[in-house]
């Protein structure tokens, strides 16, 4: 399978008007940890569900495929960046005691993928898969950004796409899957950097490579209208959707996925 890189040619984009998870998020996460010895953050791309990790785990191990994203991701002293695709991190059998995959699950072969984590997964570790769809503002400017993701750039979303909007919903994980609360991002942005993370939108990017124009400039001319001042911030919302599956204690332990389509409850 070759690695569909959508994002190293605006990895500095990527890293400053991408919003940020909630520090609640990881606290959880590291909760159900075995031990707080390693962490795997799959995917890493700006590297900053890596740097949140470290607060909670000795050791982040933080893998992308793309080496232009590595280049500019930052973290702590704790966390070890590499270049490496999700189906083959490298990384020591059962070393590792929870796996994360931010925004990133839809862009991986999802068989070679999860076999990996088995292989690297401790007994007992936990396995966390997040996705975030189209941000929520106001009514009047949710309107304008929805037809703009569905009408303007609709064409141009890679069909990986698909996945996210369903939450990750349809993918058949191995191992007992937990509910989990309910997590949301949000952030205080101006238009500019509204119109900035629109930017960095892989439909986005794909719409001015085959176009040669940049249809946020439109966009921005029609947001103005209903955001008054450009300059004053407005608050920004993503509620995050999440799978979470915890590998056996002890081996021999029949897995059980949770079938394709199957919601928890506590979403």
């Amino acid at each position: 399978m070759s690695f569909k890189d959508h994002f190293s040619g605006h990895a500095d984009d990527y890293r400053r008007f991408r919003p940020i998870y909630p520090d609640a998020l990881f606290e959880y996460l590291a909760g159900l940890a075995p031990k707080r010895q390693r962490a795997w953050d799959c995917g890493t791309g700006n590297g900053q569900a890596a740097a949140a990790l470290a607060t909670y785990f000795r050791e982040v191990i933080a893998t992308d495929a793309s080496a232009e994203q590595i280049a500019r991701a930052r973290g702590p002293d704790n966390v070890r960046f590499r270049i490496a695709p999700a189906e083959a991190s490298g990384i020591p059998a059962e070393s590792v005691d929870l796996i994360t995959v931010a925004q990133a699950f839809h862009w991986f072969d999802h068989r070679r993928f999860l076999g990996e984590a088995d292989r690297v997964l401790r007994p007992g570790g936990a396995l966390a898969l997040w996705t975030y769809g189209v941000m929520h503002i106001d009514p009047e400017v949710d309107g304008i950004v929805h037809r703009y993701y569905r009408e303007t750039v609709g064409p141009y979303w890679p069909p990986e796409r698909a996945q996210v909007d369903a939450g990750y919903a349809d993918a058949a994980l191995p191992f007992e899957e937990l509910d989990t609360p309910a997590f949301a991002m949000t952030a205080h942005w101006t238009l500019d950097s509204v119109l900035g993370y629109l930017r960095t939108w892989s439909a986005t990017q794909n719409y001015i490579r085959e176009t040669g124009e940049d249809p946020t400039e439109a966009l921005g001319a029609r947001l103005r209208d209903v955001w008054q001042d450009p300059g004053s911030e407005r608050r920004v919302g993503w509620p995050l959707r999440m799978r979470v599956v915890r590998k056996p204690r002890e081996r021999g332990t029949p897995s059980v996925p949770r079938q394709p389509g199957a919601v928890p409850t506590g979403r």
